[in-house]
């Protein structure tokens, strides 16, 4: 069943804008297609994990935690405002977050795509969480993913060259 805005004229050809409340609805509907646990664990504790592109998971834009996991993935999507037209998201007030959600919101403008949270890791205290981010994301700038985390330019500088 593929969802369709209720304003649209024509069936065959979606209208080019959800309003906020058929936003609403069309994740609620696709969310659980976008939450991802590849860890092999017992979901416990705080989630590790990261945020891509539905075309190409591995490709990794932006490292997290969190200890609810599907809320976080709603706060990401209701902080980029994808039912706002499209322009800079002038909302966040920090310049450093604004080319996350600016890649959230040309996801959306391309087909209507959404990120896709992978859960990598859960782990039991905030002290191991901080651990295991950054461990993860120094392991993506080693592969030289063009990660979205205000700390990238910092862990970067501290990759040992070998």
């Amino acid at each position: 069943m593929e969802f369709q805005p209720s304003d649209s004229a024509e069936q065959s050809i979606p209208s080019p804008r959800f309003t906020q409340a058929e936003l609403t609805r069309y994740v609620r509907h696709e969310l659980s297609s976008h939450l991802y646990d590849d860890s092999a664990a017992a979901p416990e504790g705080i989630a590790i994990y990261w945020l891509s592109d539905p075309r190409d998971i591995r490709f990794v834009r932006y490292v997290g935690q969190t200890r609810a996991p599907r809320r976080r993935l709603l706060q990401h999507l209701n902080t980029a405002r994808l039912w706002l037209p499209d322009e800079k998201p002038w909302w966040i007030q920090s310049p450093k977050l604004r080319p996350l959600y600016e890649w959230i919101r040309q996801l959306y403008r391309d087909d209507r795509r959404l990120p896709v949270m992978v859960i990598s890791a859960w782990v039991d205290t905030t002290a191991r969480a901080r651990v295991e981010e950054r461990t993860r994301i120094i392991a993506c700038l080693e592969q030289d993913l063009p990660l979205f985390n205000v700390e990238t330019e910092r862990l970067a500088e501290q990759i040992p060259l070998i």
